[in-house]
């Protein structure tokens, strides 16, 4: 089945230069399984971003043969002005994947992105709960006006969050027959539709089990997970209930179900894990993104050393 274009421009007709190149290339993208729907909307206000900036500079109607790396540069540093570093790499991220598309199709003989300079990201290590806080958070008192379906829902959303170190799109696209209760093992589809089959643990499969009882067994390929409407889950209603839970719980309300990963992966490795293992678990393509945990060791490290070596 042939995937229709990305919509641009809310579903509007697009108006500005270049527009038709860059559905195409999206198209194709998410026809490819190689980026999601919601990162392809991400790329169209990046590359639309860019485009209506060269409209501005005179002279360009939307030819993308017509890029050079000198027209890369003065974009870099005017918008280094106006736009957070953090932005203004993924919107230059998203030009290089649309322009090394491009170069790969023969529209383009070479990709003026290629020696392109960005000022360094600061390096920031992600906030995660400890495990008091995240003990406090699975053992919160539920809302009074709370069912007991909804309850026990909540409960195992939670706990596979945890227990799994699962992204919230991985935890809401979880079918019937995804997860082994036998085993404690569940397949889940990450980044780039790749799957992995991982562990979640004795909690998480009690607090499955507990929920099923109560909802019923799903029909195979039904989600797992459903609204009280019948519906399955949202990443967003998953955000919302856990702002809640974290409330109860007298925690900071802004952190997000993303904190529950990076929990997961911080205290495998503070209680011996293996690098590559965890790696395997959160489904990173690159060892280097799952090396940044190591650093949040650091501090417990630090103490126990304090308290354990002879000369600290």
């Amino acid at each position: 089945m042939r995937k229709r274009p990305v919509q641009i421009d809310d579903g509007a007709t697009a108006n500005w230069p270049g527009a038709k190149r860059v559905s195409d290339y999206l198209s194709r993208q998410l026809a490819g399984h190689r980026l999601s729907a919601r990162t392809c909307q991400t790329y169209v206000r990046a590359l639309k971003g860019f485009a209506l900036w060269m409209k501005s500079q005179g002279g360009w109607g939307g030819d993308w043969s017509q890029l050079t790396a000198r027209h890369l540069r003065d974009f870099v540093i005017e918008r280094q002005s106006t736009h957070h570093r953090r932005s203004l790499h993924n919107q230059v991220s998203a030009l290089r994947s649309f322009l090394t598309d491009l170069r790969e199709r023969g529209d383009i003989q070479s990709t003026p992105a290629a020696g392109l300079v960005l000022p360094k990201l600061p390096k920031s290590l992600p906030k995660f709960l400890t495990e008091n806080q995240t003990e406090a958070l699975l053992e919160a008192t539920p809302e009074k006006d709370e069912s007991p379906l909804s309850r026990a829902r909540n409960q195992a959303i939670l706990e596979l969050l945890y227990g799994g170190g699962l992204r919230v799109s991985e935890l809401c696209g979880i079918k019937s027959g995804d997860l082994d209760l036998k085993s404690g093992l569940v397949k889940v589809l990450g980044k780039g539709s790749k799957e992995r089959v991982i562990p979640v643990g004795e909690s998480a499969v009690a607090a499955v089990k507990s929920y099923l009882a109560l909802r019923g067994q799903p029909v195979r390929g039904e989600p797992l997970l459903l609204t009280s409407r019948g519906k399955s889950m949202h990443p967003r209603s998953v955000q919302l209930m856990l702002k809640k839970k974290l409330i109860q719980a007298g925690l900071p309300a802004d952190l997000t179900p993303h904190k529950l990963r990076h929990a997961c992966a911080t205290h495998l490795l503070s209680n011996g894990a293996d690098l590559r293992l965890v790696q395997e678990q959160l489904g990173h393509a690159s060892l280097s993104t799952t090396q940044i945990y190591t650093h949040l060791t650091i501090a417990k490290l630090r103490e126990v050393h304090r308290k354990a070596h002879p000369r600290a």
